[in-house]
């Protein structure tokens, strides 16, 4: 008997010793978010800074990793920072954004707890709550393969991660003051590259590969980005990777991001990382430096030419960038399944961004409908039926002619219906837009008006190998066009990432239900949720 008894321990602690190994690793953090002075373009400015850092602590991840960010607001404004790209799947809760959570009060802490699930890439966090992120608060987060999978390209040797941003040396609550007052913000008064202006500088050995991670963190200014002599091998995109096409320079619209592969294979000297804005008058540069170890010999102009204002050319490289199908990674869903262009579009959604005058001030609508956060978070409102706080599908599925107006603007869908969205784009300025929870696969852009028969006329339509991503550019007087299975349940936020237009209404949330309230397709609020607004502690 005893004999049996000690097997039966001993086969219940290795059982038990195995579980608790199978748990993914956790991450934590603590974040202390207050003001500082910074001087990123030669003005001292008040700024946003994590720890005293400007940019933020870079989260450095696995798949699968739990992610635990204590966040402690030191500011004198209520703060939430957004997970630009981070599915957050079953978790809606952990968005960052004020359709899904109450704000972090002066003074108080809260504290994110988030998976990443089935992701790998190149991806960034910043505060979402007004213009906060114009004055900083921004960081990398960057999601290693698991040792256990293969990546499809060769090792390299580091990486280097490169946040690319617009900055204006006004105080962000300036600029807010002037978009309450209905005038649009002028030029950005420059650019940089991990919060410096120039020399920002990145060492390594002649002969080696690196792995560059490119983040476009501004707020409305597209970016093309180049290396003085040398060229650069596409392979991720916002976690999918790409068939790995070379480019001397690729443009990163505002929210995008990128990795690519450099060689060093030059003479030994510096070289300039350049990274200037597109389709704007001025154009504006700023610069890095790529180094060779040992070198002497300081980097020389000119500057490698980049294209400037070009439509047609960004739009016929856009279309090069397609998914490496035969890649072992995570994959965004419908699961298993890479043919999604025989998948039925159970839905067509025509999303037309409009500048608008209401009450005498400019704002920017959708269909429409210039969106309004309510004081109660449309998540919390959802999950507890709390009446009077948004209607659902308050916003139509195609733009009309009818009077635009304020709102709480929602899109009711059925979890796990594959949708088809198309941005149209009537203004002569470049948008991006951005959808939380899930990525999309970029199938199409074309000029003018988007019509059904584009999905099978002439190259407008890719419906073999598109790159799945979480925000596209929209091009001025065109389209863009997304395949999306929304299988990720929640209330989740698609927004322009041009974030003037978005403080100023160009955002939607898209509500993804169904009537079975299950753990297995979302959590349950976290034990550490903040109530505000109609909500109250359960």
């Amino acid at each position: 008997m005893r004999l049996y008894i000690c097997i039966g321990l001993l086969l219940l602690g290795l059982l038990s010793g195995f579980l608790v190994r199978a748990e993914d690793p956790y991450r934590f953090f603590t974040w202390t978010i207050t003001y500082g002075t910074i001087s990123p373009l030669g003005v001292p400015q008040k700024g946003i800074l994590i720890n005293g850092q400007f940019p933020g602590p870079t989260i450095e991840s696995v798949t699968n990793d739990n992610i635990v960010v204590n966040v402690i607001n030191k500011l004198d404004v209520p703060f939430l920072i957004t997970w630009n790209g981070i599915k957050q799947r079953r978790t809606s809760w952990q968005d960052g954004v004020l359709g899904t959570n109450c704000p972090i009060q002066p003074n108080t802490n809260w504290t994110y707890k988030f998976q990443n699930k089935d992701q790998i890439g190149t991806f960034n966090y910043f505060p979402s709550i007004g213009l906060q992120r114009v004055a900083g608060g921004y960081g990398a987060l960057n999601i290693q393969s698991r040792s256990v999978i293969a990546i499809p390209y060769p090792i390299p040797v580091q990486e280097f991660t490169i946040l690319v941003s617009d900055w204006y040396k006004t105080d962000y609550k300036k600029l807010e003051q002037q978009l309450d007052k209905g005038r649009s913000l002028p030029l950005p008064d420059g650019l940089l590259i991990n919060g410096r202006r120039k020399g920002a500088t990145f060492t390594g050995q002649k002969g080696k590969l690196y792995k560059f991670r490119v983040s476009n963190v501004g707020i409305s200014t597209s970016i093309n980005f180049r290396i003085q002599g040398h060229r650069m091998t596409l392979v991720e995109v916002e976690g999918a990777h790409t068939l790995q096409e070379i480019y001397e320079s690729i443009d990163v619209h505002v929210g995008q991001s990128i990795a690519v592969l450099v060689t060093l294979n030059s003479s030994p000297k510096d070289y300039f990382i350049v990274a200037s804005s597109r389709f704007t008058k001025p154009v504006l540069t700023t610069t890095g430096i790529l180094r060779y170890a040992g070198s002497n010999t300081p980097a020389s102009k000119p500057l490698p030419v980049g294209p400037t204002y070009h439509v047609h050319w960004s739009m016929k490289q856009a279309r090069t960038i397609r998914l490496n199908l035969t890649a072992n990674a995570a994959r965004p869903n419908p699961q298993g399944s890479y043919h999604y262009g025989t998948i039925p579009i159970m839905r067509t959604i025509i999303l037309g961004n409009q500048a608008a005058n209401i009450g005498g001030k400019l704002r920017y609508a959708v269909n429409g409908m210039s969106h309004v956060d309510p004081t109660t978070p449309l998540k919390l409102a959802d999950w507890f039926n709390i009446p009077g706080v948004f209607t659902l599908n308050s916003i139509k599925d195609k733009p009309s002619n009818s009077r635009q107006v304020l709102g709480a603007a929602v899109i009711g869908t059925t979890l796990h219906d594959f949708v088809e969205i198309v941005f149209q784009n009537p203004e002569k300025t470049i948008q991006s837009w951005h959808l939380d929870g899930s990525s999309f696969y970029v199938v199409g852009y074309g000029s003018g008006a988007w019509s059904p028969d584009m999905r099978t006329r002439g190259k407008h339509y890719n419906l073999n190998d598109g790159v799945p991503r979480h925000t596209v550019q929209v091009y001025p007087k065109s389209w863009s066009a997304v395949l999306v299975s929304l299988d990720n349940k929640g209330m989740w936020n698609l927004r322009s990432a041009n974030w003037p237009r978005r403080y100023l209404g160009q955002q939607l949330f898209v509500r993804v239900w169904n009537d079975e309230r299950s753990l297995y397709t979302e959590a349950e609020p976290p034990l550490n949720a903040l109530f505000c607004g109609k909500a109250r502690h359960p």
